[in-house]
């Protein structure tokens, strides 16, 4: 996947929106005002971070190369998958809904 699907692929979900707080190069993905996906536009390769559950998070981390510690973000609950090609679309639109759905599920508490 590249920046662009990313891009759509996270705004197709309910609610989401879209905004550059921290600047040009990193878009920032919302639901309910909470951040569930920042995506980097300068990054080679392309790379995002999502929330994740801190127990999934470690599993995630330990079975694929490309999933890291959330880059400038809080460790335990959050990663950064570097789309590098050795795993399929399926599994990072996986990640992404995870996200989507720890931020979403807050929200309506």
């Amino acid at each position: 996947m590249d920046v662009e699907q990313l891009r759509t692929y996270s705004l197709q979900k309910p609610g989401s929106e879209e905004s550059l707080p921290f600047g040009p190069d990193n878009i920032v993905f919302k639901v309910g005002g909470k951040m569930f996906m920042l995506l980097s536009l300068d990054a080679q390769p392309t790379s995002f971070n999502v929330k994740c559950d801190p127990e999934k998070a470690e599993e995630l981390r330990e079975e694929y190369s490309c999933v890291l510690p959330g880059y400038h973000m809080n460790k335990k609950h959050w990663n950064t998958i570097v789309v590098d090609g050795s795993v399929p679309s399926r599994l990072l639109k996986e990640w992404i809904d995870h996200s989507y759905d720890l931020v979403a599920k807050k929200k309506k508490k």
